[in-house]
């Protein structure tokens, strides 16, 4: 019964990383994205491949992340609240690395 409740914790520890890095990966990711989707001054920079392209691969990355960090520190250490901070510094380093790195492309405002 020990290893059954054991096993039920570490999967709903790597569905919460999961779901919380690929949220908040989400969201900081959004602001810089809405130029894109909303095409700015007049719609000049409108650029919807951010939703299609970008969203798919900033949630998969932000889920995977702390899932990674998770499952390598619950494996090495064997403490699922070490486990469990490792991940949440592992999501603040992607979404740090994330906000830094990457901004969505966009048109010079003259071109014909």
């Amino acid at each position: 019964m020990d290893d059954v409740d054991h096993q039920t914790r570490g999967c709903a520890g790597l569905l919460i990383a999961g779901a919380g890095g690929a949220s908040t990966a989400v969201l900081a990711w959004a602001p810089h994205a809405r130029v894109s989707v909303t095409g700015g001054f007049e719609e000049i920079h409108r650029d919807l491949s951010v939703l299609y392209v970008d969203l798919p691969l900033i949630a998969l990355g932000g889920a995977l992340v702390p899932v990674v960090a998770w499952s390598l520190t619950l494996r090495l250490l064997g403490r699922p609240w070490a486990a469990a901070l490792v991940a949440v510094a592992a999501l603040g380093i992607g979404v740090w690395g994330l906000t830094t790195w990457w901004t969505p492309y966009e048109r010079p405002e003259f071109t014909g």
